[in-house]
């Protein structure tokens, strides 16, 4: 293994200083090191962030290698900045035995762009009636710790109840897909006002809601993790805010769309605006700004959902749910977060990373930018600004709300133990 010097980056955003990648660790940061056969990045006025970490990514692989496959899906994260995705169980077939989450574990190590950590179907097929292999999943190669019906609410409360229960046994985590499906029966968008005047099907906050507020009181009952995937409304969030009040093992990611889009963008009828959870209102967004900033919301996730051109080229009613999200992800957060200044740098490495791999229990991400450490590193551009162009994806689909915006920010450089994936803005 080579050895790497990033000279000049600000890391997290602090003083300028010097960091020295050797084979898969950083050896050294400060200032003046010694770049005796190195190769040298000149990285002045750049910010190096430890790799960033998904907890919600949709690589559709086995099953649905039209939209995306592991290779292609890891790709896009490496082009984002990140080092490791959690990849949902939502595949065909389902990721519910440990059969199957060996083999995307697998396909992860082999595609080599950034470490892919399974999760595991809480029940069987995601049909909600019977828990699936908790247990094996978590004892099989890939050592499954997040369980989801992501796409699917875990809507029985005993099912809930009981897998909570099964979880705790080895620290697990359940993450809860919060919608009620008899109140979101034929919903095409946010219920408010735009619905109205559009005719669509309403989407109600309170099935959001309710969900979240039965779930964090049967993970306080029972005494276990629960995450609330996909957070969207300002109710949600007070709902959180009053689990963690209490001090519950409650956890919550949003979204970098539903942090910058609202319901508004539905009056275009454009299917790349339809969403699982929908886009809500300006005053959704501002209050999931303000929760994320004050760690209510512990950390960004993309729900990163590929679909195929014919799946979103239609109309609006029959049009997938769901928008791509790994190569903006960054730049979303740049625009909506740092450049407002309800995060700094080093706010931004805390919720895209830092708790992330926390929540995962993910082991060598998550890590600080220090002497020792595991050389999965982030370098970002804050200065750049360019327009969006899906056609440039490193992901099979394109299925982005940000076509032709401009949005601030790139990442440069991503490294994945100490092994450049991207350089200059482009795969390794």
């Amino acid at each position: 293994m080579s050895k790497v010097l990033i000279r000049g980056a600000r890391v997290l955003g602090g003083e300028p200083q010097d960091v020295l990648i050797d084979g898969e660790t950083v050896a050294e940061v400060g200032t003046g090191i010694d770049a005796a056969g190195a190769t040298v990045i000149e990285a002045e006025g750049q910010v190096l962030l430890p790799g960033l970490v998904d907890l919600h990514t949709h690589l559709r692989e086995p099953g649905r290698e039209d939209s995306e496959t592991v290779l292609t899906g890891t790709k896009a994260a490496a082009v984002g900045g990140f080092t490791a995705v959690h990849a949902m169980a939502n595949t065909f077939p389902v990721a519910d035995t440990a059969g199957v989450v060996e083999q995307v574990w697998r396909l992860g190590k082999e595609s080599g762009y950034c470490d892919v950590q399974p999760v595991g179907a809480v029940t069987v097929g995601l049909e909600g009636k019977q828990l699936a292999e908790l247990g094996a999943m978590h004892d099989s190669a890939a050592g499954v710790k997040v369980f989801s019906d992501d796409g699917k609410c875990v809507d029985d409360a005993v099912i809930m109840r009981r897998a909570l229960e099964y979880v705790k046994a080895f620290d697990g985590v359940v993450a809860q897909h919060a919608q009620e499906p008899r109140l979101t029966e034929g919903a095409q968008m946010n219920e408010g006002v735009v619905s109205a005047e559009l005719g669509l099907g309403g989407w109600p906050a309170v099935a959001e809601e309710s969900i979240i507020a039965r779930d964090v009181l049967l993970a306080a009952h029972v005494g276990s993790r629960v995450h609330i995937c996909h957070l969207s409304t300002a109710g949600s969030v007070e709902i959180v805010r009053w689990a963690k009040s209490k001090g519950w093992n409650v956890t919550a990611e949003v979204t970098p769309h539903h942090l910058l889009l609202t319901d508004e963008l539905v009056r275009s009828y454009n299917p790349v605006y339809k969403v699982n959870p929908p886009l809500r209102t300006e005053a959704d967004v501002m209050a999931l700004r303000e929760a994320l900033a004050d760690g209510t919301i512990d950390c960004v996730a993309t729900d990163h959902a590929p679909h195929p051109h014919e799946d979103k080229d239609c109309e609006w009613a029959a049009a997938a749910m769901g928008m791509v999200g790994l190569e903006t992800a960054l730049p979303v957060v740049q625009q909506t977060m740092v450049d407002t200044g309800l995060l700094d740098w080093a706010g931004v490495a805390d919720r895209m990373s830092f708790r992330p791999a926390a929540i995962g229990r993910l082991e060598g991400h998550g890590r600080p930018v220090s002497a020792g450490e595991p050389a999965n590193l982030t370098l970002v551009d804050p200065a750049y600004r360019g327009a969006v162009d899906p056609a440039g994806f490193a992901s099979r689909s394109r299925n982005t709300p940000y076509e032709g915006r401009e949005l601030p920010g790139r990442v440069t450089h991503t490294f994945l133990r100490g092994r450049a994936t991207v350089v200059d803005g482009k795969l390794a």
